[in-house]
C-alpha cells in the first residue's frame, strides 16, 4: 500500500514539474516573448534536468527519466527561443 502511494506521489510530482514550463513555451515559441527570462537560468536549468535524466538512467528509475526528459525538452525549447531572440533582434 505505501509503495503504491509513494509511486503515485512521485508520478503526480513528475507530471506537475515536467509540465511547469509548458506555458512559457507557448508564450516564447511564436512571438519571441523571452526578454524577461534569464539566459543563464534557462541554461543551468536545462543542464540540471539533463543531469537528472542521466541519474535516472543510471538508477533505472523511469519516473526520473521520463519527468526530467519532458522538463529538459520544454526548458530546452524555451532556451532555444531565447537564443533565437537574442541573435535575431
Amino acid at each position: 500500500m505505501i509503495d503504491s502511494l509513494v509511486t503515485w506521489i512521485g508520478g503526480v510530482a513528475a507530471v506537475l514539474t515536467s509540465l511547469s514550463s509548458f506555458p512559457q513555451v507557448l508564450k516564447a515559441w511564436p512571438r519571441g516573448s523571452t526578454k524577461d527570462l534569464s539566459l543563464k537560468m534557462l541554461a543551468v536549468l536545462t543542464a540540471g534536468l539533463l543531469l537528472w535524466v542521466g541519474y535516472g538512467l543510471l538508477r533505472a528509475d523511469w519516473i526520473l527519466v521520463l519527468a526530467n526528459s519532458v522538463g529538459a525538452a520544454l526548458t530546452g525549447t524555451v532556451l532555444a527561443c531565447k537564443l533565437r531572440d537574442k541573435l535575431w533582434t
